[in-house]
């Protein structure tokens, strides 16, 4: 009996896992479908509605909405042609292979996306039966069918918004990026040898993986907000997700050159430490407050409750004001080392440089200053968007004012 409760509580535990969801909601939207087929349909096992559904129906309102459109859309062209086809030509092997030809230049010239191969299987299939136009329209029926429970299941059952879970993503990178930083800052003043430093190195690489994955865990919760009823500030929500991963993606570039800088710099001294004492001491007294100041960032850009956010941004602000303090004090100390002894003062430039360039991106005015023109931008193109639509509604308006004026 344990042996079968164990995966179900595992996956009551991953219920709001998008692979869990995505299983449920296509499983019972192709059941749903099916039966609807059932009734509408003359053929015996119309499972191209289950299809259908199984294929249109996603994490999120806006990605069923626009997959269905084209799935709809990739099988009429591709039931046209292959009615045209028939009527013309018939089926023969050199018929096949203009019809596979015409199908897939078809699905490229409407833009169909992802469902060009669906053009050209429709067309197959109803060219390849008897009763060519009792078919090719069963098949279109069926589509529409499933298209239409897909995006009915999603309408009057919401998908999840997962702006949370985008949310955790961010955090979890800002603190690996933190985590990084204070291994580095606890390094500075000891005898690094040459391949514990590369290692530093990989592994700041290796954050460009989880940028990636951060990135579609971002995208996911974009298209979630988009059309979604339970949500009123999608775009917000979108903007501030966005340049938020933009900043750390640029931060965590910044932090992979730093620490080919430091691998340099260990390169060159392999029987000392990377720094004296004190001037090792301010530097991880910086790298504290640096790593402190991306966690809080993160928290700031992913916190959606007023209350908390002012206690994000308060300590993001403390943190930089302090990782300033320790940027100057380091920069002293280092200024006169090179001095004294101007051996790889370059790298001793390049550290600072790439410590000023992390603070300018964590900087709350460049923050904001960011957010208003990406909301800027965004609301620019919405209003291009639909700028021929209002047009419209401008010369009816003057229609109407111009009638009524006449009469």
């Amino acid at each position: 009996m344990p042996d079968v409760l164990d995966p179900l509580a595992e996956l009551v535990k991953r219920r709001h896992d998008p692979v869990v969801v995505q299983t449920v909601r296509s499983t019972a939207a192709a059941t749903i479908a099916y039966v609807v087929a059932l009734e509408l349909s003359k053929e015996p096992a119309p499972l191209t509605a289950p299809l259908t559904a199984l294929l249109v129906v996603q994490v999120t309102l806006y990605a069923t909405l626009t997959r269905s459109l084209r799935r709809v859309e990739a099988v009429v062209v591709g039931v046209l042609i292959a009615v045209a086809f028939s009527v013309l030509v018939g089926l023969t092997w050199w018929s096949l292979c203009l019809i596979i030809l015409a199908a897939q230049t078809a699905g490229y010239v409407t833009r169909v996306g992802d469902w060009v191969q669906e053009v050209a299987i429709s067309a197959m299939l109803v060219l390849g039966v008897a009763q060519v136009t009792t078919y090719a329209w069963d098949r279109v029926l069926e589509t529409l069918i499933g298209a239409g429970v897909g995006m009915g299941f999603n309408f009057f059952l919401a998908p999840p918004v997962w702006v949370e879970t985008a949310g955790k993503s961010i955090e979890d990178l800002a603190r690996r990026m933190r985590q990084l930083l204070l291994h580095i800052g606890e390094e500075l003043g000891s005898q690094i040898a040459v391949d514990r430093a590369a290692a530093r190195l990989y592994e700041a690489r290796r954050l460009d993986h989880d940028i990636s994955q951060v990135d579609a865990a971002l995208r996911q919760a974009e298209d979630s907000v988009r059309l979604n009823p339970r949500v009123k500030e999608g775009l917000l929500y979108r903007v501030v997700l966005r340049t938020g991963l933009d900043t750390l993606e640029i931060c965590t570039v910044i932090l992979r050159v730093m620490s080919r800088t430091l691998t340099d710099l260990a390169r060159a001294r392999t029987d000392e430490p990377l720094f004296p004492p004190d001037v090792a001491d301010a530097l991880k007294d910086l790298f504290i407050h640096l790593a402190a100041a991306v966690e809080s960032f993160a928290v700031l850009v992913t916190t959606q409750v007023s209350a908390n956010a002012e206690e994000a941004e308060s300590r993001l602000s403390s943190e930089l004001v302090k990782a300033h303090a320790g940027r100057d004090r380091g920069a002293d100390l280092l200024l006169r080392r090179v001095q004294e002894h101007p051996r790889q003062w370059q790298l001793h430039g390049a550290l600072l440089a790439e410590i000023d360039r992390i603070l300018d991106e964590l900087d709350m005015e460049q923050r904001s200053k960011r957010l208003m023109e990406e909301l800027d931008r965004s609301t620019r193109e919405k209003r291009e968007r639909f700028l021929f639509l209002q047009k419209l509604r401008r010369r009816f308006r003057r229609g109407r004012k111009d009638g009524s004026g006449a009469g």
